[in-house]
């Protein structure tokens, strides 16, 4: 996992996160969603990470499954700033395109570790 694809996404999509919960903050004053979106669009990666140390394959199959959770959840508060106007669709779906890539990034690297545990 040193060098891979998920976690450069996932870091990147971090550093956006925190771009946008930024412009939120300043241009929307927007304060009580765009924290929730922060916290849970940067713990995605912040899950990823840890996958580097972890301590047997289901200990690492469980900290995707965290941050597959994450993902989830960021993914309803950008519905939730989108159906409360804060953000509109075309912004929505900007975002929400990375989203959805990492959430696909994330299943199949379950599926693939799940494949590994011992039955």
């Amino acid at each position: 996992m040193k060098n891979s694809l998920l976690l450069t996404k996932s870091l990147a999509f971090a550093v956006r996160i925190v771009k946008f919960y930024q412009y939120l903050c300043d241009t929307k004053k927007e304060y009580v969603l765009s924290k929730q979106v922060l916290r849970s669009g940067t713990s995605i990666g912040a899950n990823i990470r840890e996958c580097k140390n972890a301590q047997s394959n289901a200990d690492f199959v469980s900290k995707l499954s965290i941050a597959l959770k994450e993902a989830d959840e960021t993914q309803y508060w950008l519905e939730v700033l989108t159906l409360s106007d804060y953000i509109t669709k075309t912004e929505f779906a900007s975002i929400n395109q990375d989203v959805d890539e990492l959430i696909a990034m994330l299943v199949s690297a379950i599926k693939t570790s799940k494949r590994k545990l011992p039955s």
